[in-house]
């Protein structure tokens, strides 16, 4: 089709503007060849007329449909030119904020000034392992198609950024490097992704500064090598930079700023280690302050400088160096302050002791004299002699700036180095990343040597990208077979060979340098000479002679000749650099070292880098046969050589293309700038790359996708099965012109053009259709008005008649109604008047039969009244008589007992004066006397027998006797007392007497007390009388106020109860958030654990080098049995001694800090039982001692005596076998010393302590009986006296005096001193018990004053309230008090059930090991004893064979038994073949017999080696679902099992009784129950990693891709960078396939016997998992946001459910978790349009957040040309809308959350004794028991 039949009627063309560049406008009327004007209307309405160019004819380009407007890649384009180009990106930036786009290879990436939420890990993660074309397009897109490329095709790649200062290059450099880092990680511990991503700061900061166009302009290029290793990781990278821009050093442009580094170094002058550096502000140094803006908006120099020296230590740069390079930048700055006064014309001086220079020196280490007298001076040489000459102040000035440019670059340099040195490797680099960040096209007023520079290495970069553009059109042609024809594209070798070939402008500019009177003047001759009017490429200005141009690939652009020379030299003199190299400061001359080196053109330096232009330092004089040509290099000769040298390292590598756009030179945020962005568009080649595109043919499609999308235009009969032929038939009748399109091997090819074409019939074709059908439906909407209308008007016909006939009959009815109404008056009127008469006499029988019966009715009452009247009157006469009687007979009773009373009184007072009386009451003291007189008696008689015995005791024996009569006065004390004791029992009796009157006085006052109470009594009735009445209002009050207060109780609980179930739900929240916590901890655990294993088996294949005579043995077994092994600190006490006893190579090794914890443990535990050991020695001594006591008693005759000597050897018998069960129960605390037993708060501990006490108490009592019985033995022997001596004091005293055994004495006193201090141990024991009692209720009341002074001021603050919120308030302090107390008493309920459980274990523990010792005294029975005596049947053992459902193993055979069921097992076999969880059931069998045989070693190694098996398993196959689903069945099983034959209450609800009777015995396993539960999230865990591994390369392809509902979405025209097809071809996934994957985890999850519930949890997580990478994608990617997709979506979704309602998994929570894929579903298909659609819009999506759902209106492409795009002011609708919801800012779904598992308590039916183990498992070594 020739291109001029596209302009007809209404086609859109552009046209050209000054203003915006490109204006869009609309054809009026059809072009026809030879028309000179076209008809055009602009879009703002207005007319015009639009002359073609006479000469060349050319008509305005072509618009491209709508749909095709907004495309992620430009060569998608069908008419592909400037301003379609222009206009896409405009389109892309302003309406969908979306700052990248593809053009071919290149990533326009444009600037939005505006942080962007696009770089976070989440978008790194939906990037990675993604192809490019399937995203949106973005830089991590770039990196990621680099980074799969370096990988799969072995070939070191590279990144160009480009663009104009501002542009965003080193941002976008940044992040490509931060992607590498993030996806790859490092090799090594020494994080060199953090230190590649540290570089950026020191870089930026010495390179980086303010221009008039970027705050943050990179003013150096830099190419970044990021090395990576065989396995892809970052293992080190190496930085070349190029041409730093010096200048600036010395000068910077009004608004401009030096390099950040000067300011930061100003910001953080006043810190104390910069003291020495002298610094100030930064208007204080000429180099700082020439700009005029020291200060950029919103940045912190202080804080970059904290940066910049973080990242400097990150690198190995030591603080000692930092301050080196701080001082000698702080010595720049001091010496741009230096300043020169002119002596005459030629020459200069420094004023003396000129302070910057001063201090320029002291911080240089250098001499002030040499130093000042070489900046004023220079040192000429010629072939005979050398001498010094002056200069001028202003050549003095450039002397100095040039020193100082030429510090800063040398420092420059050596940082570059170290950065490199801390960035190499030692690993050996495999493959590398190249990321390029250099400087754009650069045409500016004022054009000099750096801009001359910097296109030219443009030039070259632009000649490699046209090659590669070229390259890959030609490969992309020949890969398809298509002829190859010589597309004509822009080569701009003449322009680089006008720079660079001999005698061009470097040549020329190098030679000029050489000349000894060489000017900028004369080099400019030179070029017009050579040059002028033989190269195309090169023109003279016209006003000019110091000026040319160059027209390059991008524009034409004007250079001043003046400062070219001087550049290109670089000039420093040699003087001013010896001085500075014979510094004391060691750092400044190792900058100066390189000069000295000879450095070839081509090669690099040790570390890799390009070496930066290096100064040239003028020599005194030139020694002959030396030529110096290094020295000689110019700016311009090393830039070409390090050119070169990175056009070569590009070459050999893969090129990417990212092209930085600058889109308003005011930096505001999404802002288009039409003519600067066109300007930067040309001259970054993407339009050259459009045109070379647009010359061959830009539009491909696949034969599927043209077929899929251009159905429409064929016929049924041309639909053939082979769709190749199909689409070439249809092709050669749509298009004629066989060269707009050529047949590939794969693709269509089409000239520019024919797309937009074809997309115009299929418009054409689909508006027919649209037409017709509208023609159809408006016919028979015409047709059912008209049948509507007949309709209407028979009906109408209808009814008038039928009105008609109804008034007819209205009117007869009437008639007849009247007749009625006649009859039924006359009738009303005769009724009315009998009915009067018959009222009148009824109402007078009425009134005379009422009054009759009234008057009956009186009498009858006045009688019944009178009756009443004499009952009360008769009553009240008997009551006055009884009273009367009853008084009369109170008081004769009265005087009888008075007179008995004084009676009484008389015989007390008579006995009181009594001796006899005295006796009775003092009869206990006098037995008191006669026994201590017994025991004086007896102390004498002992006083006398030891003065017999032992005469040099005398002294002693008095002091005892001394003490003796002390007791004696404390007796006579005592005897004074009682007489005391009389005295008071006189003063007791007028107290009396006193009563007596007081009592007569009360009497009287009584009678005045009822007289009065009489009275109150009346006055109280009446008050009652007024009361009842109030009380009667009160209580109406009362009702409605119980009413109201009934109501608002209610409403308050409703509220309450709402506020409850959300309280709960957050607590859920909170539960699935802790739960959640420590899921993720255990996985990071695992993570490391793997870790751990991995660089264990690295750290053995290193060290496992071969030694004769040496064998390592694998250590796996036993690193991996550790794991488990220690999880608890009781496990691993229990372990320790018998680990102890093994064989050091079998040892496990052990957690050293639970090793000290336990032998820490250990010790306190044997110092605790020494202290028990020791009171034990000490009671059991002092009760020898009291026996050894007893012994030297004298024998005391008489059946008394006899008796209680019995009683006290019984006791004593009692006491030694209570030591005996202590030593024992001693014993066998020190013979089991785990910690679990002997641990505080054990309950074998805590029975030990209680048996110890219960000993100790009983010890005490037997000792207090022993001594009262001694006392009693000494007090009966005295008792054998006659009577009479208890009250005769002289026989006392001869008693005393007959006591001649002073050992009775001596004994005596030993026992009442015990006795004594028996006394006061208890009165102290009784007195700190007091004190405690007392300390504590002084607690409960100071905490009961707390709760009142709370309670007051929460009723202080109620009162302030208003009635509602009053009640509200204390319900809420009413709840939360009963909330605490409620946890209270679950805690204390808690507590006492786990002591109730663990104290039925202990009983449990003490009745096995009763049954045992019973059974081991009958296993010591001799036969003749068994013959001889009769059985006991108590003494009978159990049975073997009682114990069913058990499983017997020897000990050796563990392994065994682990490899043959867990590491060898198939799961496939046992899941078809046997019951489910066999594996489970039968550990758990052998696991019983262990804990049946009481052998705790057994258990724990069978528990351990189990864990470790199933994790050596899962480690081994991990990536297989039936091996990870299989294992998480049996642990759970293992675990149900361990729980619901534990024993506790709560987990034996459903077992039958013989389950009951399978319950362990002898241990508690809830420590390993905790650690199988663990390991049970770390295989779920393991489980959804291996589903999202096997599902994630299904989701996107079939939920979103593939076309489930065909012909509903038509496939959109593509570019270069091809998507994944949407049409299903062979290999690629649909819809089917994924439920078809769902379909086998499930059988597999049910054949291995999983749990309903975790079948439902891991169902939840897949579906999880769908949705959130579903809606991921559909979030970066703008080709899949349309309406019909969405249809598909929903289609897609509602399959899903149709699954799940199949399985019974509704209620599993799966569905919820695709909400938010079905509300972006749901958001593509409804209407986006009026206010009440965004309102509609905010309510439908409240599970996707306010980031997402701008998001997918933002992107939101139609697909045809009958869909409308959304308005940018209806987003904005919607986020003002959405502005207070609360929501994540996140833009993804994390898709790799894991919802925290839980395994809720399973037990099985399955009888244990009815398992059958099957021969198949090879477990023929284990036994039934």
């Amino acid at each position: 089709m020739a291109a001029s039949e596209l302009y007809t009627k209404y086609a859109r063309v552009w046209i050209p503007d000054p203003e915006e560049v490109w204006k869009s406008a609309e054809l009026l009327k059809d072009y026809k060849p030879g028309d000179k004007v076209l008809q055009l209307r602009l879009e703002e309405g207005k007319d015009l007329e639009y002359c073609l160019d006479p000469k060349t004819k050319e008509l305005p380009p072509l618009r491209n449909p709508d749909i095709l407007v907004g495309e992620n890649d430009l060569t998608a384009l069908s008419y592909l030119h400037e301003p379609a180009v222009l206009h896409n990106l405009k389109v892309r930036f302003i309406d969908s904020k979306l700052i990248y786009t593809y053009c071919g290879i290149v990533l326009v990436a444009i600037n939005p000034y505006e942080q962007l939420p696009i770089y976070g890990e989440d978008i790194i993660n939906a990037y990675s392992g993604q192809n490019m074309g399937d995203m949106d397009p973005h830089i991590f897109a770039v990196a990621e198609e680099a980074y799969k490329q370096m990988a799969r095709d072995e070939r070191n790649q590279s990144i160009i950024v480009s663009g104009e200062s501002g542009a965003g290059k080193t941002v976008s450099a940044k992040y490509a490097m931060r992607y590498f880092a993030t996806v790859s990680g490092s090799a090594s511990e020494a994080n060199v992704e953090e230190k590649v991503l540290a570089s950026n700061p020191i870089m930026e900061s010495i390179g980086n500064a303010k221009t008039t166009r970027n705050d943050n302009s990179s003013r150096f290029g830099k190419y970044i090598e990021i090395g990576f290793d065989k396995r892809y990781r970052i293992i080190g990278a190496n930085m070349r930079t190029y041409l730093l821009e010096k200048s600036r050093v010395v000068f910077q442009a009004e608004e401009e700023r030096n390099y950040h580094i000067f300011y930061q170094l100003c910001a953080s002058a006043a810190l104390p280690e910069f003291k020495t550096l002298r610094l100030g502000n930064a208007n204080y140094f000429h180099y700082t302050k020439q700009g005029g803006s020291p200060v950029i908006d919103g940045i912190d120099d202080a804080k970059e400088m904290v940066n910049t020296r973080q990242a400097c230590t990150l690198l190995g740069i030591s603080d000692s160096y930092q301050m080196g390079i701080f001082r000698i930048l702080a010595g720049i700055l001091h010496l741009g302050n230096v300043e020169f006064a002119a002596r005459d014309s030629d020459s200069c001086t420094i004023p003396p002791k000129h302070d910057p220079l001063t201090i320029f020196c002291d911080l240089m280490g250098v001499e002030y004299e040499e130093m000042a007298h070489w900046l004023c001076h220079r040192k000429l040489a010629t072939a005979t002699e050398t001498y010094i000459k002056p200069v001028s102040k202003l050549h003095a000035i450039n002397a100095r700036d040039a020193l100082a440019k030429h510090i800063y670059a040398n420092l420059f340099n050596w940082i570059v180095d170290h950065v490199n040195k801390a960035l190499h490797s030692t690993v050996k680099q495999h493959s590398f990343i190249g990321v390029l960040d250099i400087y754009g096209f650069e045409t500016f007023e004022i054009n000099s040597f750096e801009q001359f520079c910097i296109n030219y290495a443009n030039e070259k970069l632009q000649q490699q990208f046209n090659m590669h553009v070229f390259k890959l059109e030609q490969e992309e042609y020949m890969k398809e077979q298509i002829p190859w024809t010589l597309i004509d594209f822009y080569d701009n070798q003449p322009c680089i060979n006008l720079i660079e070939a001999k005698m061009g402008v470097l040549d020329l500019l190098d030679e000029e340098c050489k000349m000894p009177k060489g000017s900028d003047d004369t080099w400019a001759q030179k070029l017009y000479n050579t040059h002028l009017n033989k190269c195309a490429l090169f023109e003279k200005p016209r006003l000019s002679n110091k000026a040319f141009i160059i027209k390059h690939f991008a524009d034409k652009v004007e250079y001043q000749c003046e400062g070219f020379l001087e550049k290109n030299k670089d000039t420093v003199y040699e003087e001013q650099i010896k001085v500075l190299k014979s510094s004391k400061f060691k750092l400044l001359p190792e900058l100066f070292q390189d000069e000295e080196k000879v450095i070839s053109p081509t090669s690099a330096t040790s570390s890799g880098r390009v070496p930066l232009s290096r100064t040239p330092v003028k020599p005194a004089k030139a020694r002959p046969g030396q030529t110096s040509k290094e020295h000689k290099k110019t700016v311009g000769h090393q830039f070409r050589n390090s050119l070169h040298l990175l056009m070569e390292t590009l070459n050999a590598t893969t090129p990417h293309y990212v092209r930085c756009i600058k889109p308003n030179d005011f930096k505001f945020p999404f802002t288009f700038d039409e003519k600067r962005a066109v300007q930067q568009l040309r001259a970054c080649g993407v339009l050259e790359t459009i045109r070379i595109s647009a010359a061959g043919f830009p539009s491909r499609w696949t034969y599927q996708e043209f077929f899929s999308r251009y159905r429409v235009l064929m016929k049924q009969k041309d639909v053939l099965s082979d769709r190749k032929q199909t689409c070439k038939n249809v092709l050669e009748k749509l298009i004629l012109d066989k060269d707009k399109y050529q047949f590939g091997k794969t693709k269509i090819f089409f000239r520019a053009g024919q797309v937009a074409y074809l997309e115009k019939i299929r418009a054409d074709k689909l508006r027919a259709a649209c037409i017709r059908i509208q023609k159809t439906i408006r016919g028979w909407l015409m047709r059912k008005k008209y049948m509507r209308m007949r309709k209407a008007a028979i009906t109408i016909q209808r009814y008038v008649r039928g009105y008609q006939a109804r008034c007819y009959a209205k009117f007869l009815r009437r008639t007849r109604a009247a007749i009625i109404i006649q009859k039924f008056q006359r009738m009303y009127v005769v009724r009315k008047r009998y009915q009067c008469m018959r009222d009148a006499t009824i109402a007078l029988q009425a009134l005379l039969r009422g009054y009759l019966v009234r008057n009956k009715y009186q009498m009858m009452l006045r009688e019944h009244k009178s009756i009443i009247i004499q009952k009360h009157v008769r009553g009240w006469l008997a009551r006055v008589h009884y009273r009367r009687t009853l008084k009369a007979i109170v008081y004769l009773q009265c005087c009888y007992r008075r007179m008995m009373a004084k009676r009484e009184l008389k015989k007390l007072k008579i006995e009181a004066r009594s001796v006899e009386r005295y006796k009775k009451l003092h009869i206990g003291l006098e037995n008191k006397i006669m026994q201590l007189q017994r025991k004086i008696d007896e102390q004498n008689k002992e006083y006398k027998s030891l003065l017999e015995k032992m005469n040099n005791l005398e002294i002693t024996y008095s002091t005892e006797t001394e003490k003796l009569r002390s007791d004696v006065e404390r007796l006579r004390m005592s005897e004074e007392e009682a007489k005391n004791a009389t005295n008071r029992v006189l003063s007791l009796q007028e107290e009396i007497a006193k009563l007596r009157k007081e009592l007569q006085q009360t009497q009287t006052e009584k009678k005045t007390i009822e007289e009065w109470a009489d009275k109150y009594k009346h006055e109280t009735e009446q008050l009652v009388s007024e009361l009842k009445e109030q009380n009667t209002l009160l209580k109406t009050e009362k009702e409605e106020l119980n009413r109201r207060i009934h109501d608002q109780a209610k409403e308050i609980t409703e509220t309450m109860e709402k506020k409850l179930v959300e309280e709960t739900k957050q607590l859920e929240l909170d539960l699935n958030d802790e739960r959640l916590r420590y899921q993720n901890l255990l996985n990071e655990f695992s993570r490391l654990e793997e870790r751990y294993d991995d660089l264990k088996d690295e750290m053995n294949l290193m060290v496992s080098i071969p030694k004769p005579g040496h064998k390592r043995t694998d250590s796996t077994h036993s690193s991996n049995e550790s794991e488990y092994t220690f999880s608890s600190e009781i496990t691993e006490a229990e372990d320790l001694p018998l680990r102890m006893e093994e064989p050091s190579e079998k040892k496990a090794p052990l957690d050293m800090s639970l090793f000290l914890k336990l032998q820490k443990r250990v010790t306190e535990l044997e110092q605790e039982k020494q202290s028990l050991q020791d009171e034990l020695d000490r009671k059991e001594e002092q009760a020898l001692r009291a026996k050894a006591k007893e012994e030297e008693r004298p024998p005391i005759r008489g059946a008394e005596l006899e008796y209680e000597s019995l009683k006290r050897q019984e006791l004593e018998s009692e006491n030694k076998k209570l030591k005996n069960e202590l030593n024992e129960l001693q014993k066998a605390l020190t013979e089991t010393r785990s910690p679990e037993v002997t641990a505080p708060g054990a309950p074998a501990y805590r029975v030990l302590l209680d048996q110890l006490t219960s000993v100790s108490e009983e010890l005490e009592v037997r000792k207090e009986e022993v001594l009262i019985l001694r006392s009693q033995l000494v007090s009966q022997k005295g008792a054998i006296q006659p009577k009479n001596t208890m009250t005769d004091s002289t026989i006392l005293l001869e008693d005393v005096q007959k006591m001649k055994d002073k050992g009775e004495i001596a004994q005596a006193y030993i026992g009442l001193k015990e006795t004594n201090r028996l006394l006061e141990s208890q009165l102290q024991s009784q007195k700190k018990s007091h004190e405690n009692e007392l300390e504590s209720l002084r607690g409960e009341i100071q905490s009961l004053k707390e709760e009142n002074n709370r309670q007051q001021q929460l009723l202080a603050q109620n009162l302030q309230l208003p009635p509602e919120a009053r009640i509200e308030a204390s319900l809420q302090h009413e709840i939360t008090r009963l909330t605490n107390e409620n946890l209270d008493l679950m805690e204390q309920l808690e507590k006492q059930d786990k002591t109730v459980r663990k104290l039925k274990k202990q009983l449990k523990v003490f009745a096995k090991k009763i049954g045992e010792l019973e059974v081991g005294q009958m296993e010591n029975i001799s036969p003749g004893q068994i013959i001889d005596e009769p059985i006991r049947p108590v003494n009978i053992p159990r049975k073997e064979k009682d114990f069913q459902g058990m499983l017997e193993y020897k000990k050796e055979d563990e392994q065994k038994l682990v490899k043959n069921l867990i590491l060898e097992l198939k799961p496939r076999g046992v899941a078809v073949n046997l019951i489910p969880g066999l594996p489970a059931y039968i550990l758990f069998m052998c696991v019983r017999h262990a804990d049946y045989l009481n052998d705790d070693q057994k258990v724990r190694s069978l528990l351990t080696s189990t864990i470790n098996g199933i994790k050596k398993v899962l480690k081994k196959r991990g990536d297989d679902f039936e091996t990870v689903s299989f294992w998480l069945s049996n642990t759970c099983r293992f675990l149900h099992c361990l729980k619901q034959y534990s024993g506790e209450e709560g987990f034996m609800k459903h077992n039958t009784p013989r389950q009951n009777e399978h319950c362990l015995t002898n241990f508690d396993l809830a420590e390993y129950r905790q650690v199988l539960s663990d390991l049970a999230i770390q295989i779920y865990q393991q489980l959804v990693r291996v589903l999202e591994n096997i599902l994630q390369p299904m989701i996107v392809s079939g939920m979103l891709e593939h076309e489930t509902i065909q012909g509903v979405s038509g496939v959109k025209p593509t570019g270069l960078r091809k998507r994944t097809s949407s049409i299903a071809d062979e290999g690629t996934y649909t819809l089917d396939s994924i439920i078809r994957q769902l379909n086998s985890f499930h059988s597999v999850m049910c054949q291995h016997g999983m749990d309903p519930e975790l079948i439902k949890q891991v169902v939840k997580q897949m579906f999880y998992i769908i949705g959130a990478v579903t809606l991921n994608n559909l979030l970066l990617r703008k080709d899949m946001c349309s309406w019909s997709k969405g249809m598909q979506i929903r289609y897609n979704v509602s399959q899903l459910e149709e699954w799940l309602r199949d399985k019974n998994l509704m209620n599993s929570g799966a569905k919820e978790t695709l909400e938010p894929l079905i509300q972006a579903a749901q958001l593509l298909q409804v209407k986006k349009k009026t206010d009440e659609d965004a309102e509609a819009i905010c309510s439908m999506c409240n599970a996707l957040t306010t980031a997402q759902i701008v998001k997918v209106l933002n992107l939101y492409t139609p697909v045809n040309e009958f869909e409308e795009r959304v308005l940018v002011s209806f987003i904005r609708t919607i986020q003002l809308r959405l502005r207070d919801r609360k929501d994540s800012p996140q833009l993804l779904m994390d898709a790799k959350h894991i919802f925290p598992v839980t395994f809720p308590f399973n037990p099985s039916s399955l009888a244990l004794e009815t398992i059958q183990i099957p021969a198949s498992l090879g477990l023929g070594f284990i036994s039934r028991v």
